[in-house]
């Protein structure tokens, strides 16, 4: 779910001081476009939304999430945005989360 080498290289490219930062400033810009995914129907901007999930959750190691965006945007990109399961995105979306949050401190204590 965690590509925990993903996020010990982000933490070494911005180093450990930042790190905590860049983290907060990533998920909050994340959550908002989630909430915006949850609250709505409208799926016009879907295709730009997953795109950008996709490039923001790859670079925090969330790469279940991320490949479930990819899928999506490319879905969208074809005309199905009708067809992309939003609701399991959002749901892997914040297991990921979730887990990110209990375990970073296990895998980043070195």
């Amino acid at each position: 779910m965690i590509d925990w080498d993903r996020v010990i290289e982000l933490r070494n490219e911005v180093g450990s001081d930042d790190f905590d930062e860049v983290v907060d400033l990533f998920l909050n810009e994340v959550d908002e476009v989630i909430e915006r995914l949850r609250a709505g129907s409208d799926r016009s901007q879907l295709e730009s939304d997953l795109h950008f999930l996709k490039g923001s959750c790859l670079n925090l190691g969330f790469a279940t999430f991320s490949t479930l965006c990819q899928r999506g945007e490319s879905m969208a990109a074809s005309g199905m945005a009708s067809d992309v399961n939003v609701e399991d995105m959002l749901d892997v979306y914040e297991k990921s989360r979730s887990t990110f949050i209990e375990k970073s401190s296990h895998y980043l204590s070195s």
